[in-house]
């Protein structure tokens, strides 16, 4: 396989999506439409010609079409930096599609030169538009939060203004902030309906008796009974029953542990936290999926490698399951990306349901203003744009969250947040 896989821009292909748009954003991503507010629709029309580097959160994999969507509103196309192994999926049909609209291959964890050169061609041509996700690999999963920014996303965007700057001393490049936020379609009455009804699926499934609780309890009950089985299953100690951050951290930090015991890899430090450690395996397994040139990987064959990128996929699901996310704030879009991980855990697969993804944007920012900062310190310039970068997608976060209001009452879970207390109160 080839590591690095170039854009191979198609003006027909790239016309066909533009035209079919609405319905491939239904019926790929299951999304009834991008909306953008008229005022951020005039930003961007007069972003046009300008060099962008386009910063979104990353909570799906549904982002990429939704910044195709704001490229079209834009009137300019833009160019996507994705994972080598996207190129791969559906026998590489989705490669060959992704490559036809701008999409490049990088190679998480590795120094993919090629990427890189390309990249920052991208930027330092005129009017170049690259699109990243700062929070790097994989997804969040959680809509309503943020994962550290990756410093790699500002080094490349210095490194592009450096070369626009050789052939136009006054050139510049818009880093411009962007927040998805997902809101799910129907009232609150059918939402949680289709909650219970998929609650009661799994509570069947599992062999959970979900007597009165309310609908916050039965979905902490699952948790709890999906991590009681994990802890059998990795033979993970008894700890105390209410600590339920501390056992899921014990159970993500022990899947990841076997899976670097097992592949034996190299480099792998112990004493990480879980993200850092996910990453890093997850740039290792691609390394080896793709047949990559170095000789320090380890030899894995077929059955183990699938076996790894399993077992990386429930860490993952640990990862991203924190009661006070729900608790504290249980909207519908909360609940659904909670029941999207226990049907996938639990029943191999999740059902999709309509939302609507809105997109909002602030003013960008001038990379141009940090660049002498960054000639004189590298390190400083970098971390002043990621700082400026953060606050203004944490600002954009906390007005996106507004769109989505609590389906049951807040913190309606008795004294305990696992599950195990029936609670007086109904929803």
């Amino acid at each position: 396989m080839e590591p690095f896989i170039p854009p191979g821009f198609s003006l027909p292909l790239a016309w066909g999506i533009d035209f079919s748009l609405p319905v491939l954003l239904r019926f790929v991503q299951n999304l009834e439409g991008v909306v953008i507010l008229p005022e951020d629709q005039k930003m961007l029309r007069d972003l046009r010609k300008e060099r962008i580097l386009y910063c979104s959160n990353h909570p799906t994999v549904s982002e990429p079409p939704v910044a195709y969507a704001v490229a079209k509103a834009m009137g300019a196309r833009f160019h996507y930096m994705a994972a080598r192994q996207v190129f791969d999926w559906a026998n590489g049909v989705v490669g060959r599609v992704i490559q036809g609209v701008g999409a490049y291959s990088v190679l998480a964890g590795t120094a993919d030169r090629e990427s890189i050169k390309m990249s920052r061609g991208i930027l330092a041509h005129d009017g170049g538009k690259l699109v990243v996700y700062p929070e790097g690999e994989p997804t969040s999963g959680e809509n309503d939060n943020l994962l550290p920014l990756q410093p790699g996303i500002a080094q490349i965007g210095f490194w592009g203004l450096e070369d626009a700057r050789k052939m136009d001393p006054g050139a510049d490049i818009k880093v411009l902030p962007a927040f998805v936020k997902y809101v799910y379609s129907g009232t609150d009455a059918s939402i949680k309906g289709d909650l219970h009804s998929s609650v009661k699926k799994l509570e069947r499934k599992l062999g959970i008796d979900p007597a009165n609780k309310n609908l916050l309890r039965r979905f902490l009950t699952i948790g709890r009974i999906v991590l009681e089985q994990c802890e059998a299953d990795y033979q993970i100690a008894a700890a105390s029953l209410k600590d339920w951050d501390y056992r899921v951290g014990r159970v993500r930090h022990a899947v990841l542990d076997q899976v670097a015991d097992r592949i034996q890899v190299k480099g792998y430090n112990r004493s990480a936290d879980a993200i850092e450690k996910l990453r890093f395996l997850l740039s290792i397994l691609e390394m080896i999926s793709v047949e990559y040139p170095d000789p320090r990987l380890p030899s894995v064959d077929e059955e183990t490698l699938k076996w790894a990128q399993k077992e990386c996929e429930k860490a993952y699901l640990f990862i991203v399951t924190r009661p006070e996310y729900l608790i504290s704030y249980p909207t519908a879009e909360r609940f659904y990306e909670w029941l999207g991980r226990y049907e996938t855990f639990v029943l191999g697969k999740t059902s999709a349901r309509g939302r609507k993804a809105h997109v909002r944007f602030t003013e960008p920012i001038s990379l141009g203003e940090y660049y002498s900062r960054y000639k004189e310190n590298r390190k400083s310039g970098i971390e002043a744009l990621l700082g400026e970068l953060k606050n203004r997608l944490e600002r954009l976060l906390v007005e996106c969250q507004q769109l989505s209001q609590p389906i049951v009452r807040p913190f309606d879970v008795g004294d305990d947040p696992m599950g195990q207390t029936p609670p007086d109160s109904q929803s």
